[in-house]
């Protein structure tokens, strides 16, 4: 009986999705070959990571014109897609595929998939599995160009981690918190890649999502520290975006973003990299004066120059000795 039940499982697991030879899940919800319904104009939705607002969702499916999404990830199933087309609706379509492999982000049907559709949505889950299946593929190549042609991009916690022009990969398996990053922002583990998407709206933008829930503010000046190491002097400085669980920046063409929220406090920090362009030194951060712009409901953020109308709050902040400390 147990060898019975040994080749069962071995038989289950050839036959499951993930085992498949091509290393790649795909669901659909919906119907592809429909038209488009709407026009479709350009647009980023960044989403820190916690529930999505309905009315940011259907801020990105307008973008779209109602028409046909295409869902990347690197884990799990095709949950988000049926969540997008029953739950949020709208649509014409939801397209979910989930590579396992390198070599599945060469797949045909994927990359012709990516090609026609309206909106694209990068899921949550673990962006070092992003930059090391997807980093320098067509599918990142297909990425840049959909949105440099006027077409919606959306991400999601790991998903709005690599938006940006450099980006906190977690290569080494863990997700670092504030304390070890300011203990060593130069060190390994501060992993900070780069040359994975190129949207000019993100340009000199590093992002972080679970923002506050998670207290990041701490390693997102980490992060910029070594971002912006051998970054020119000519160059401006770079900035952090750090978005809360509860919220959505949704960026319009012109780079104007608001924020949608499923709670009064929900918002976004932005964070000025000028103070954190530091020669590299061992062990803990110095630096400050550092200032951090709250981008709340009333505001306008105006990416990539990083103007803030109507802020929630202007805080400054002096970091040393593993940790910071908010100036009178």
């Amino acid at each position: 009986m147990r060898a019975i039940a040994s080749l069962l499982a071995a038989l289950l697991l050839l036959l499951s999705p993930a085992a498949r030879a091509d290393g790649l899940r795909h669901y659909v919800e919906g119907d592809l070959t429909t038209p488009t319904p709407g026009p479709v104009s350009g647009g980023l939705l960044l989403m820190g990571g916690g529930d999505r607002n309905t009315e940011a969702m259907r801020w990105f499916f307008a973008k779209a014109g109602h028409g046909h999404i295409v869902i990347l990830r690197a884990s799990l199933k095709g949950e988000i897609g049926e969540e997008f087309y029953r739950g949020v609706g709208g649509i014409a379509s939801a397209e979910t595929f989930v590579i396992f492999t390198r070599r599945a982000a060469s797949n045909s049907r994927l990359l012709a998939a990516l090609r026609r559709a309206d909106g694209i949505f990068l899921s949550g889950g673990d962006q070092a599995r992003y930059v090391r299946r997807w980093g320098g593929t067509e599918i990142t190549r297909i990425i840049d160009a959909h949105v440099a042609a006027g077409k919606p991009l959306g991400g999601t916690s790991a998903g709005l981690a690599v938006l940006g022009e450099k980006l906190y990969g977690a290569m080494d398996g863990n997700s670092i918190t504030s304390p070890k990053a300011l203990a060593d922002p130069f060190g390994k583990g501060v992993t900070i890649e780069g040359d994975f998407l190129h949207l000019a709206r993100l340009k000199g933008v590093v992002t972080d999502s679970h923002f506050k829930e998670r207290q990041r503010l701490g390693r997102l000046f980490a992060f910029l520290a070594k971002a912006q190491m051998g970054r020119p002097s000519d160059a401006p400085a770079m900035l952090g975006l750090g978005i809360d669980e509860n919220a959505s920046l949704a960026v319009e063409p012109d780079g104007s973003a608001r924020i949608f929220a499923t709670a009064a406090d929900g918002g976004a920090w932005l964070v000025d990299g000028s103070a954190l362009r530091l020669p590299v030194t061992p062990g803990p951060l110095v630096a400050g004066p550092v200032n951090v712009t709250g981008v709340g409901q009333g505001s306008v953020l105006h990416l990539p120059a990083g103007r803030v109308g109507n802020p929630s709050f202007v805080k400054r902040y002096t970091i040393g000795g593993g940790t910071f400390t908010e100036l009178p």
